[in-house]
């Protein structure tokens, strides 16, 4: 699951991590607002998303906010923040211990490795 308010990016993103050119494909639900994808989230099987890619700074909810929802649904959700803006990532760590950074901009093909490597992630 992928949420962006950004449609542009929202569009890339999915279209780059689905794409068959790539060493990896993904299959991504995309969303440009979190309730939306909040909403989504609750009408599949708790083990269906891998993996939610989230940016922080929306509007009407926030990817924080995004994040505690999703924790109440499902514990075990690998959640990544994907951000243009710079983070202590200790302080983050104490209210979100199992959340990923990931900062803008990357290139699809890092993402795609870093997202691999989140996923291998117990």
């Amino acid at each position: 699951m992928v949420i962006d308010d950004e449609r542009d990016i929202l569009r890339i993103l999915k279209r780059d991590l689905e794409s068959n050119s790539l060493d990896t494909k993904f299959s991504v639900d995309a969303y440009s607002d979190s309730e939306s994808a909040l909403k989504a989230f609750a009408n599949r099987r708790d083990d269906y998303y891998d993996l939610v890619l989230t940016d922080i700074r929306m509007s009407k909810m926030t990817g924080f906010e995004l994040y505690h929802r999703l924790k109440k649904r499902n514990l075990s959700i690998k959640i990544v923040f994907f951000t243009a803006f710079e983070i202590d990532k200790l302080e983050y760590a104490q209210i979100l211990p199992d959340a990923h950074f990931i900062h803008k901009p990357l290139s699809i093909s890092n993402l795609i490795r870093k997202l691999n490597l989140i996923l291998s992630l117990n």
